[in-house]
C-alpha cells in the first residue's frame, strides 16, 4: 500500500486528446491524481464538475489536475466534452495504473463484493512525492479537501 512519502509510482497513458501523459510531465509542479470508477455515472459526474469548477483556483494553487478510469478513450473525449472538462482524462483499460496506485480492488456494494475502481486522490509534489492521499473523497467538494479548505 502506498502512503504518504512514498515516491510515486510512475505512469503512463492516453487522454481524451489522444495524447500520452506522464507521471514525468509534471516534474516541478504538484499534480492532483484522482481516481473514479466511471464516466457520466452521478458520482463521478458530480467529481469532475467540482475540480472543473475549481480548476482556475486549484491551477493558481500550484496543482495540476488529471482523472483516471478504465473508462476508453472515446467514452473519456464523450464525458470530457459534454462537462467541458479542461483536465486530462487517461484511459487506463488494462488497469496498470489503477493497481499501481492501490485504486483498483475488492469492493463490497449492497452485501455483494466484486473487484473494481476505488475512488480516491493523490495529491503528488514537485518532487514526485506524495504529499497526500484521500480515500475518502467527497464528490461534492473534492477540491475543498484537497486545498484543505473548511
Amino acid at each position: 500500500m502506498l502512503q504518504v512519502g512514498d515516491k510515486a509510482p510512475d505512469f503512463s497513458g492516453i487522454d481524451q486528446h489522444e495524447k500520452e501523459v506522464k507521471l514525468s510531465d509534471f516534474k516541478g509542479k504538484k499534480l492532483v491524481l484522482y481516481f473514479y470508477p466511471k464516466d457520466n455515472t452521478p458520482g463521478c459526474t458530480m467529481e469532475a464538475k467540482n475540480l472543473r469548477d475549481n480548476y482556475e483556483l486549484l491551477l493558481s494553487k500550484g496543482y495540476e489536475v488529471v482523472g483516471v478510469s478504465a473508462d476508453s478513450i472515446t467514452r473519456h473525449k464523450k464525458f470530457a466534452e459534454k462537462y467541458n472538462l479542461p483536465f486530462s482524462l487517461i484511459a487506463d483499460e488494462d488497469k496498470t495504473i489503477l493497481r499501481a496506485y492501490d485504486a483498483w480492488g475488492l469492493k463490497k456494494f449492497m452485501g455483494r463484493e466484486y473487484e473494481g475502481i476505488i475512488r480516491k486522490t493523490y495529491v503528488i509534489n514537485e518532487d514526485g512525492i506524495i504529499e497526500k492521499i484521500i480515500d475518502k473523497v467527497k464528490t461534492k467538494a473534492h477540491a475543498e479537501q484537497i486545498l484543505e479548505i473548511k
